[in-house]
């Protein structure tokens, strides 16, 4: 999706938000159950800037007409390298309404659960205030 990747590598995030659903589902590469709605998904994107490093897009995978898409990624979690994809779904309005993400290695994983988790508190909050 052309749209979600120029702005994710622009960093406007206020752009990558107007680009999900409000019912877009996040599902996270380290966390079991999937986050519901269009502030925890934003709050969550925004977190992850904050804990990746060297961040960008190495390919795109799918019809770009169509609904589904995969981004794969590259970039750094501290000292740990790792490879990764936004799977991206999106509804008849052109809006994600679904984004899952995997990344590799499991040590890269690791990392990245751990440098996601202490900023949690964080997207929490910033969740709560876009919500209200």
């Amino acid at each position: 999706m052309r749209a979600f990747r120029e702005a994710v590598e622009a960093g406007d995030f206020d752009a990558v938000e107007a680009l999900l659903a409000e019912d877009v589902v996040f599902t996270s590469p380290v966390v079991f159950k999937p986050y519901p709605g269009k502030a925890i998904t934003a709050a969550i994107l925004r977190g992850v800037v904050r804990v990746f490093e060297d961040f960008r897009y190495v390919r795109e995978i799918g019809d770009p007409a169509g609904r589904e898409h995969a981004l794969v990624f590259t970039a750094r979690v501290g000292d740990r390298e790792i490879t990764g994809c936004d799977f991206l779904r999106v509804n008849e309005e052109g809006l994600i309404d679904d984004f899952m993400v995997m990344v590799r290695p499991l040590s890269g994983a690791q990392a990245l659960a751990e440098a996601m988790g202490a900023q949690f508190d964080r997207i929490v909050k910033e969740a709560e205030a876009r919500s209200a």
